[in-house]
This record gives structure tokens, sequence and C-alpha cells, in this order.
């Protein structure tokens, strides 16, 4: 009977997630948009995690965000804030949002609204600042804080205007579409970049900015080939999110990490995290740094492969090999082992080398104990210190206590039910 109620439940929880719609619907602000926020909240990738936990680059990325939101003059002004106990941390995903690397996200940042339009949720994400020294990764320089300060007064502004006259954006569609052209929706973002330019470029120059704003825009885009994963991230999140507490579900519907713990949120289980200590990504380093230098895995960028995508369609994007290390057929490999410990095939996201068939989506706490087989995510690799930046990209998988942990609080939640 209980067998029975867990495949009835996720049956019901894939459900969800493939009927849902995640629509571009504008550009906001998180203070104005975001649920919970105040001046004074900071949230970040990953589960909860306090100041005296944190880790460099997240630890930069709060100072840039504080002296971005002129709480701080300074690092120094910065760190005792952190310290006082007057700043409330909290994780992107307690409020419907989610963001890359550090993923800190302050008040007064622009961020794309993303709606799911079978459910009618919401998901929330700041827009991608480049490579480099960024905010994401821990810097917060100058030259950082003019970056965030020209992204909140030009680049949000001439978006927005420009969804305006364009009318809401399919991502389901368009990202169905980049797993085709080559793209994987996590660190393949070359063709969704490019469709969302096409998209929105003949309204852009239709807004009443200056030329010379519209042309900085533009460019902008233009240089930043994963300007995209912002949008595939809070897709991802408003379509698994309408399958939390599915009661008897083993799905996940959270994968997250905040470079000290990766976390896991599983939908028969609400919103309770199941962590463990991050690891170390295996990959390929950029001259002059090595494992020594990485910080553990970071970022909320793992909702996508929660949703199928991202290394779970590493089959449609075989060149991306050559940046986060393996071989070809390892890319075909890992797409198809992913099927042993998921419960359904996507029935957007459709990977052609392996005959259109659907990438594996939605991962079962069950199947990964039971075979052995973690997720496996491709990510960038965070140097360790703030401010440094990405020195690497790599394959990693989430620490398998995690799933263990889950499926006892499982068992345990059907005992005190007397369900067995």
């Amino acid at each position: 009977m209980i067998a029975e109620k867990i495949a009835q439940a996720n049956k019901e929880a894939i459900e969800k997630l493939l009927s849902a719609q995640p629509t571009l619907v504008g550009i906001g602000t998180v203070g104005e948009n975001v649920p919970g926020m105040t001046k004074k909240t900071v949230l970040h990738s990953g589960p909860p995690v306090k100041w005296e936990n944190m880790s460099g680059p997240m630890r930069g990325a709060v100072i840039g965000g504080l002296i971005y939101e002129g709480l701080a003059a300074n690092e120094e002004e910065a760190v005792k804030l952190a310290e006082s106990g007057e700043i409330t941390f909290d994780s992107c995903h307690h409020h419907d949002s989610v963001g890359p690397m550090a993923g800190v996200t302050t008040y007064s940042m622009p961020v794309w609204i993303v709606q799911n339009k079978t459910f009618g949720n919401y998901a929330y994400c700041t827009l991608n600042e480049g490579l480099g020294k960024v905010l994401r990764y821990g810097a917060y320089g100058e030259e950082v804080i003019t970056r965030l300060k020209w992204m909140e007064t030009v680049l949000g502004p001439v978006l927005k205007a420009a969804l305006e006259l364009s009318g809401e954006i399919d991502l389901k569609t368009m990202i169905a579409q980049v797993i085709q052209m080559g793209d994987e929706g996590h660190n393949r973002n070359k063709a969704g970049t490019s469709l969302l330019i096409r998209e929105l470029a003949p309204y852009i120059v239709q807004t009443s900015f200056s030329e010379a704003d519209k042309v900085e825009v533009l460019k902008f885009m233009h240089s930043n080939d994963h300007f995209f994963l912002n949008l595939t991230m809070p897709a991802a999140k408003c379509s698994l999110e309408p399958m939390a507490n599915t009661k008897y579900s083993t799905l996940l519907y959270t994968m997250a990490r905040n470079g000290t713990e990766f976390g896991i949120r599983v939908a028969g289980l609400g919103n309770r995290w199941f962590t463990a200590p991050a690891e170390i990504i295996d990959g390929l380093y950029f001259p002059g740094y090595s494992t020594e230098d990485a910080n553990p895995d970071i970022g909320d960028s793992a909702i996508t492969e929660t949703c199928g995508i991202g290394g779970f369609a590493m089959a449609a994007a075989i060149p991306i090999v050559q940046f986060v290390g393996g071989t070809p057929q390892d890319a075909l490999n890992y797409s198809k082992s992913m099927y042993e410990i998921t419960e359904a095939e996507n029935n957007a996201y459709k990977i052609p080398v392996l005959d259109f068939r659907g990438s594996a989506t939605g991962i079962d706490i069950q199947k990964v104990v039971e075979t052995g087989i973690r997720p496996i995510i491709n990510t960038g690799i965070a140097h360790k210190d703030a401010g440094v930046g990405q020195v690497g990209a790599g394959l990693v998988h989430p620490p398998m206590k995690c799933f263990e942990d889950a499926l006892e609080a499982f068992v345990e939640m059907l005992e005190a039910e007397g369900a067995i």
C-alpha cells in the first residue's frame, strides 16, 4: 500500500513538473517584487548559512552587496555590519528566487520575473554580470559596484521597457530549442543568449532611451554568453516549486549549494533541507590554478539539473567536455545514466543524439540510494578567496549523505503516521 502511495505521489509530482509553463513576464526589482525583502535582507545561494560559516566568495559577495546598497562604505564597515546581527541572511530559495554562484541578492538589484503559467507561481533571478571580477564570485572592487549600478539604472530599465513592447516570452519553448541547438542550459548558454538577443533587439531599439544606452545594452548582452543562464534558472525554479508538499513523493524539487554545504529538498518532506559538506569540483582549471585554489561547490544553478537539463542534458552539448573535462562519450554516458535515478523523460527538453529522447527528469531519492548513482552537475569553479573569480569548470555530485538522510527522514515520517 505504501509503495502504491509513493508511486502515485511521484506520478502526481512529475506531472506538475512536466506541465509547467515557465514564461518571462517582465523585469522588476528585488525590493518591489521578491517576497519578504527589506533593505537589510541579503539573500544567498544554497541552503541557509550563517556569516561565520560562509566561504570566501560568499563573504566577498555579501561585502559587495552591502557596499552596493550604501549600507557600508568599505570592506571594514561591511564586515562589521555583517557581524552585527543587523543583517538578515537567508536562502534565495526561501524567497522564490535563485542566484548563480554566491547568489547574493539585495534590495535594489533588478530581477527577471518568471511565472509558471500553469500554476501561477513566480520565480526571480538577478541579471548576469558577465565574466571577470564580478559579485557572484566574491569581487567587490569599484569596477564591480560601478557595473552593478549601471545594471540597476540602465540595463534593467532598458530591458524592462523592451519586454513591455515585446510582450511575454515562452521560456519553455525557448529552452527546448536551445537544447537542440547545442546548449544544455547550465554551463553552455550561447544559443540561449543568442535567441534572447534576437527576441529583444527589435524592441530595445524602439525604446526611448539614448542611442548610447541601447548600444551599450546590446553590446553587454552580446559579450556575455552566460546571460541566458539567469533565465534558465528561474524557469527551472518556478517549474519545480509546485512539486513541494506533494505528500508521499520521494522526488527532489531543490538541489543547491552555498559554498559550504550542499542541500536538497524533497517534495514529500516540505521545506526541510538535508545537507552535507559540499564537495570539491573535478574539472579543468585555468592556467596557474589547481584544486588547491578551488572553493567547494557553490551556487543555485544546480536547479537546472533538478529540472532535467544542465548536466542531465550534456549529450545535447557534447563540446562542453572541452570546458568541464571528459570525452564526448562521457557526455553521452552521463545523460544516459541519469535515467536510472529519475521518474520520467522530459516532454519538452529532448536530446537529438539520443534519438530525441526526453532528458532524464524527476530525481528520486529512493533510486539514488538504491543504485548508488548520484546526480551529475556541471558547474563553474570559484576560487576559495573572495574576488579572485572563476578558476575553472568541471563536474561534481551531491554528497550521498543528503539522500540517505532524506530517505531516513521519509521513513521516519511514515512510521510517525503509522503508515508502516
